[in-house]
């Protein structure tokens, strides 16, 4: 009986020792990459309402930015383009006009805008064909989601026997754009 109690406090001991405090390190090291993740995403976003228009090299540094973090993240871009379209009683006779307009917004995702910022030709970065450019008024969303596990999720599913899906660091931001600046 004496020797489950050693091996016990063994255990015990163990946990204590290396195994809470290195967990406790893994966590602050993901709280350390989320900061520095929305930081870099905040900016981003801020920049391209604030001027109105994404850069190839504005993108290029938010990819930069986020792996620092030494993570590998998912990104996703939305911009919602305002449209006023007319509204019509029949829409087939102009003569029905009912004087007033609808707002639409028209969506534009990653692929699409990831393909003005980087055409198949050889512009230069710098080349105004390379900007994607929207309108005030407009909105501009970016999400990011880590792809892999982190040193911090995979220390926890070992600790509790579980299996994380979902990336740890999550960050939606997002807004109206505010100027556009051509």
């Amino acid at each position: 009986m004496n020797t489950v109690g050693k091996a016990f406090a063994l255990i015990v001991a163990v946990l204590l020792l290396y195994i809470f405090p290195i967990a406790h390190s893994f966590d602050k090291q993901d709280d350390i990459s989320y900061l520095i993740a929305l930081q870099s995403v905040t900016g981003f976003v801020d920049a391209a309402r604030d001027k109105g228009y994404i850069t190839p090299t504005m993108y290029n540094d938010l990819e930069r930015r986020l792996a620092a973090t030494g993570n590998t993240f998912r990104v996703e871009m939305e911009h919602l383009h305002k449209r006023y379209v007319p509204v019509y009683g029949d829409p087939a006779d102009p003569r029905t006009f009912e004087h007033e307009f609808a707002v639409d917004y028209e969506g534009f995702y990653t692929h699409q805008i990831k393909a003005v910022l980087f055409p198949d030709n050889a512009l230069a970065p710098g080349d105004p064909a390379r900007r994607y450019t929207m309108n005030a008024g407009d909105f501009f969303r970016v999400s990011i989601v880590n792809t892999n596990k982190t040193n911090a999720t995979v220390m926890r599913d070992f600790l509790s026997n579980g299996h994380t899906e979902r990336g740890t660091i999550d960050i939606p931001y997002g807004g109206m754009v505010r100027n556009e600046d051509y």
